[in-house]
């Protein structure tokens, strides 16, 4: 007998229908003999709808009022959990549905932000050998027994961490996509499934762009070893399985290629090139939570003043310029310019740490395509390049072929009923 958790979004329960098919997922897990526990979102646009509710009656300034926007918010996960409880129910399937609040998962005071802290499962475990539990993903319980939500991602970060705390099998994230694709497939019609990803490769993809996890629940899932499964919801096709690297066999030198169109460039032009100028910049931008990504700096030739380029998000993008006005007379710079009108392209694959000439191939395809690169960033397993957002699908389809991406073939076989030893 295996302990599987499964995860379904909101598209996979948006209305009754759906929610009765999830059942039926659900119970072919049962039938082979596993334990369950399911993780679910609230119904597709639910959420949207309470959070306009609360913004029509509140800014939300104060602490009170951000207590109360998590309570309301968490109710639509609350639902979803009730309404599969009983379609199980209706199944055959003894199920019940838990709160944050009755498990308990316990999370800090950072309401709308809230981070796990500890999941006590003795109560779920026990539970489990009966009954399937349905837990609502996205809230916990915080500091004073007061509801908290997580956050952008808050689900997929709740069944990661249940399965993390229950010691599952197998972490099944339900999702509208069949997998990890080597690129997306709307812009790269020839990407292809990937049937193993290495964590750190998937991490990498998800805070890049690719939309399938969000960055959270990886970095949960890498530090816990837990084993996770992406799948669709609507086709019965096997997915992809998050591993260790160890596990990928066939060592790839890119995994796969990303984009993110929410990209600003800013330029403090001819700022005084004295000692601690970048300080003096990127210090108020951190204080205002601006998250910073590349940073380039140009020297004048008389090496008097320095032009300062970064990137941010376009949301992040106004308060970085309105903090750097607020510093033109400290700062004395000449110019500031921002430019909305870029995209960040990524390669991401663990084989770069062994192979060199990945980046001398990306820079030289942009180049037999005529596209210039504005600004460059490394790590250890990805490279990204700014470009201009018009040059994106050029890009990536170019690139997807320079790497042989378009020539994977990873065989993805029909899934069969799901077998009593976890995969």
């Amino acid at each position: 007998m295996a302990l599987i958790v499964q995860k379904f979004g909101g598209t996979s329960v948006a209305n009754i229908e759906r929610i009765r098919h999830v059942a039926s997922l659900v119970k072919r897990e049962v039938d082979a003999g596993n334990q369950v526990a399911v993780v679910v979102s609230a119904m597709a646009g639910a959420t949207n709808q309470l959070v306009a509710w609360v913004n029509e009656l509140s800014d939300l300034t104060a602490d009170a009022a951000l207590k109360e926007y998590d309570v309301v918010v968490s109710s639509g996960e609350q639902v979803t959990s009730g309404l599969l409880a009983l379609a199980l129910q209706e199944l055959g399937i003894p199920a019940r549905s838990w709160q944050g609040w009755q498990i308990p998962l316990r999370t800090d005071g950072a309401h709308g932000k809230a981070r796990i802290e500890q999941i006590e499962t003795d109560r779920l475990k026990a539970t489990l050998k009966r009954e399937v539990a349905i837990v609502p993903g996205f809230q916990g319980i915080g500091p004073g027994d007061l509801i908290t939500t997580l956050g952008r991602g808050g689900s997929d970060t709740s069944a990661v961490a249940l399965a993390a705390a229950l010691g599952a099998d197998r972490c099944d994230i339900y999702t509208d996509v069949d997998g990890v694709y080597t690129s997306d497939p709307r812009v790269v019609p020839k990407a292809r499934k990937l049937k193993k990803v290495a964590y750190e490769e998937m991490l990498e993809m998800a805070s890049l762009g690719a939309k399938v996890l969000h960055t959270r629940s990886v970095q949960m899932a890498m530090s816990h070893n837990v084993r996770v499964q992406v799948l669709s919801s609507f086709e019965d096709v096997e997915g992809s399985m998050l591993v260790e690297e160890k596990e990928v066999v066939e060592r790839r030198l890119v995994t796969g290629i990303t984009y993110s169109n929410d990209e600003a460039r800013i330029t403090l032009v001819a700022v005084p090139n004295t000692p601690g100028v970048a300080a003096s910049i990127f210090g108020p931008l951190a204080d205002a939570e601006v998250n910073v990504d590349m940073i380039i700096q140009n020297i004048s030739e008389d090496g008097k003043t320095t032009d300062m380029t970064f990137t941010a998000s376009k949301t992040d993008a106004a308060r970085a310029v309105k903090v750097l006005e607020g510093l033109k007379a400290a700062l004395k710079y000449r110019d500031l310019v921002m430019d909305t009108k870029v995209s960040k392209v990524s390669v991401i694959g663990v084989g770069m740490r062994t192979h060199a000439g990945i980046a001398q191939q990306m820079f030289k395809t942009l180049a037999d395509k005529g596209i210039n690169i504005l600004a460059i960033t490394t790590s250890e397993i990805k490279i990204s390049v700014l470009i201009e957002s018009e040059y994106v699908e050029l890009a990536m389809r170019a690139m997807h072929t320079a790497y042989d991406l378009d020539a994977v073939e990873e065989k993805i076989a029909p899934a069969a009923p799901r077998s009593k030893k976890a995969s």
